[in-house]
Parts: structure tokens; sequence; C-alpha cells
């Protein structure tokens, strides 16, 4: 099909406002991931920062959601289905910067098509939705600033990135790959003062990140040290990642990205020198780095995407001059998104593919993933008719909260259980597994002796309680099951505690940075 130059206004709008519907309905229909609803916790409890990431998803949640007036799934991910939307208009101007209209064109398709992109920021709630807003604003001035030599476009790429950092810590390879590509490429711009204001600037919107780390014996930037610390060498881990980003990026993708790249080193990709150059700077160092640490320890597919994102348009530069029609791998592309979509939703819903074949009630479900995203708003719904039994016998107080050890699943209960019913959940466990809920006990008022809580185990992520808080509670007792079903058969199960009299106070966020600060004075 020949896509003619007076009809791409049409395309684009049209791809604008359906990509935002379908992801708008699922926004609405899917229940949240764990990560997305921990990421609720950062609005309803906003800060500077937090232990895993810096503050900007919580402040776009709160945005986005009228400071949480409208709290429902919907309007908590309205967020990254309005910013993919700009974002796909952002990557279509960039493409048009860069060559013309078709390859604009071209790129928002891809960027479309990339599973990490539509669902993965278009959909959930993500530090990586405001991050891709703020990195493609970024790469979008940097392009402009070369081509058009004007300090203001120095300044605002310095702004841009400064936000994506304040969005997530990686958004520091924007600045990795305009420092790289001066001092390789573009000597001279060490003397532009813009660029040292640009600099600037984006260490002013780091503020709150360092103001936030320091207060707290930089207990986030020590967490994530230790994530991509380094080990022994492991190339199943080096496999699992390669074959994430395959599936993350969309295979088409991925596989044009490494055409387009090949191209630019062989000098075959039709594009201004400069803007290849500085793309190729910022993503391949944020590729290659993440694979390095991959070798010696378990990573994860998305931490790179950005990168990705940023070749898009080196790939829709080259299917421009390759092809006189809309090519086939485009097509191909929004095609494995669409199978995608409509197999990962149904499996969700339905469970159409057994992908667990535990019949015991305690393991039912251990070895399917996709039920982290379902069965959360049956638990709430059945857990309140449970709940008020138990009072009625007499076996829980009104006043008796939830207490989980994990950060995992203690959003979960938050929000889908305790929400509803007016409860308290407080994180008793160790502080490195409960992130933020070791702040949010405080916010809550810590924990009190003599007090009761109710505690839940799944058969997917079976927890025993007895053996967990052995030392807190003086009665712990197994007190009923809830079924979560779907599609009239078991998806997993909820086993349901009370842990009555608590009897030692656990830790608190004072005593865990005093020993933190205890542990490093002693390295040191």
């Amino acid at each position: 099909m020949r896509i003619k130059e007076q009809n791409i206004n049409k395309l684009l709008i049209v791809l604008l406002v359906v990509s935002a519907i379908v992801r708008g309905v699922l926004a609405a229909w899917l229940e949240f991931g764990n990560d997305e609803v921990y990421y609720w916790t950062y609005a309803v409890y906003p800060d500077w920062s937090h232990f895993d990431h810096p503050p900007m998803v919580g402040w776009m949640i709160q945005l986005f959601s009228l400071n949480l007036l409208f709290d429902s799934e919907f309007f908590i991910r309205l967020a990254s289905v309005l910013i993919m939307t700009a974002n796909t208009y952002i990557i279509y101007r960039i493409g048009k910067d860069l060559k013309d209209a078709t390859t604009g064109l071209y790129a928002a398709l891809l960027y479309t098509a990339s599973i990490y992109a539509f669902v993965i920021t278009g959909i959930f709630i993500m530090p990586d939705t405001p991050l891709m807003l703020f990195w493609l604003l970024a790469i979008w001035s940097a392009v402009r600033s070369l081509s058009l030599s004007k300090g203001r476009f120095f300044i605002l790429f310095g702004l841009f990135s400064g936000l994506a950092m304040l969005s997530k810590y990686s958004g520091v390879f924007l600045w990795v790959g305009m420092g790289l590509y001066i001092l390789v490429f573009n000597r001279k711009q060490l003397k532009n003062p813009y660029l040292y204001l640009s600099l600037l600037i984006s260490v002013i919107c780091c503020i709150p990140i360092l103001y936030w780390n320091i207060k707290y014996n930089f207990a986030s930037l020590s967490f994530h040290g230790e994530r991509v610390g380094g080990g022994a060498l492991n190339f199943s881990t080096f496999g699992t990642e390669l074959a994430g980003e395959f599936f993350y990026n969309n295979p088409v993708n991925f596989v044009m990205a490494i055409i387009a790249v090949v191209a630019a080193f062989k000098k075959r990709l039709n594009l201004e020198k400069s803007a290849q150059r500085l793309i190729l700077c910022i993503a391949l160092p944020m590729i290659a780095l993440f694979w390095v640490f991959s070798l010696t320890r378990p990573t994860l597919p998305h931490w790179n995407a950005p990168a990705y994102v940023s070749l898009i348009l080196l790939s829709a530069a080259y299917l421009k001059d390759k092809h006189e029609t809309l090519p086939q791998s485009i097509i191909a592309a929004l095609s494995v998104l669409l199978i995608t979509l409509v197999v990962g939703v149904a499996e969700i819903k339905t469970g159409f593919i057994p992908l667990d074949k535990h019949t015991a009630p305690e393991q039912i479900g251990r070895d399917d993933f996709t039920v982290d995203m379902y069965g959360w708003r049956q638990l709430g719904e059945k857990f309140a008719d449970f709940r008020a039994q138990k009072i009625a016998e007499g076996v829980m107080n009104e006043e008796d909260g939830i207490v989980a050890n994990q950060w995992f699943p203690l959003a979960n209960l938050d929000y889908y259980v305790a929400r509803p019913l007016g409860l308290r959940v407080m994180g008793l466990g160790w502080p490195a597994f409960l992130h933020k809920y070791l702040w949010i006990n405080d916010e809550r008022g810590g924990f009190h002796l003599g007090e009761n809580y109710w505690f839940f185990s799944d058969s997917r992520y079976p927890k025993d309680p007895k053996t967990t808080y052995q030392w807190y509670f003086k009665e712990i007792e197994l007190v009923g099951v809830i079924e979560i079903d779907r599609c009239g058969k078991p998806a997993k199960n909820f086993f349901v505690y009370t842990c009555k009299d608590l009897c030692d106070q656990p830790p608190t966020l004072s005593r865990f940075m005093a020993s933190d600060a205890a542990d490093t004075a002693s390295r040191q």
C-alpha cells in the first residue's frame, strides 16, 4: 500500500485514537500487576524520592487521578494511556525532523508495535511511563539543537534529561550518550556555554533524589548498586536477558534495530550523520552495559528498552529508503503486537492455556504467572464477607489490620482488600524486603504490642506465618481458605491466618537506618 503524503496526518490521527481507545479499555479492565499497585503507594504517600525509584511516577499518578480523587485502575493508569499517545506523536515528529513525514509515520507505527511501549509504558503505570516521555523529548531537543545550532534546544535537553532521571535512574544514559557523542564526534561543543547550563539544569532536577538519599543513608542508590553488582559468570542469565529483549521490544523491531545499526556502521543509512551518531551514542552503551550486568546476575529486559526505542528512529529511516509502499515488516510488527494482546489478555482472564499442572490446594497456580494479575478484586469481595463472619463469631475485631512480610503482596492487599474496608496494612518482616512499607509503617502509626492482624498466604507464593512470625505473635492460626476461580475453575487459593497478640516490637525505620549506618561505618 503506497502512502500518499497528504494522507499521513490522517493515518497518524487514526493510529493515535485507536491506540488510546484500546489501551484505555485494557487499563480499566485488567487488574494491577505487582509492580504497578506498589507504585500506587508512591501517590498515597508522596515523598521527594523512594526506596526503589525516583518520585515522578507517583507525581504522575497524583496529577492524572486528581490526587487519588478517582482511584480506580483506569485513573491510576490514565497517565500511561495519555503519555504513550503523546509519545507516539513525539517520535513521529522526531522522525519527520530527521528525514520526512513518512519516516515519522513509520517510527510511530514501530513504536506502537513495541510491547514495551504499548503495554509496559502505555497501559501499565510504571516509572518507565514518565521516563519515556522525557526520554523522547530529550532526544527531540538534542536533534534540533544539532540541526539548528540554537542554545535553547540544548537547555531543553538538560531539562528533559533531568526530568527523565527524576523518573528513573536510567535516564542518566541520555547524558552518557550526549557526553560520548561530544567527546568523540563534536568536541567543539565543549566550548559551548549552553552545554554546561544544560548540565546544571539536569543536576538541579535531581536535587530531590539527592536530598532523599542523603537523608536515608543512600538507601535507594545502595539497593540498585546491589542489583547490578558482580557475581559468577552465568550465560543463562545473559540468554534470558536477550530473550526478554527480543520479546519486550517486539521480535520484528528487535531484528530491524540490528539491521539499522549495521547499516549505520556501514554508512548505508541515508540520515544526517550527527543525528545517527547521537542516537547510537545514547542507545548502544545502555544496551551493552545491561548485557554485561546480565552475564553475572539476573536482569530485567525492560531496563534497556529505552535504547531500543531510540533505535526505532534509525529503523524507520532505513525502511523509508528501502520501500516505496508500507513495509511488510511494519505490518508484521503490528500483527505480533495484536496477537500478543489477544492471547495475553485472554490467558489472564480465562486461563485457556493450562500453564499450571498442580492440583493440590496449597499449590494451585504455582506455575501460572498470569494469576499475578487476576483474582485480587475477587479476593477483596470474598474476604469482606469472610471477615464479617469471623468478627461476628468473635474471632477477630473490627480494628484488626492486615500484615505481610514483603512489598508484594503488601501493596496488592492494601489496594484490593484493605482499601475498600478501611483497614490498615502493615509490613512486618526483614526491612530490605519491605521497601517503601518500612516508611509506610511509620506513616500509619507503627506497631503496638497486643495488636492482632490478618495474614494471607496464597498457593502461588506460599508462606508459613507460624515460621515467619513465631517470635512476634503469641497465637497464629489458619482460620479459612478463600478460593479464587477463573471461568469456573480454581486459579489459586488464599489461606487466611489470624496472628494475635503482638508480643515483640518489629524493626522500625529509625532502627533500620541506625543499623544501616552502623554497618556502613564498620565496613569503612
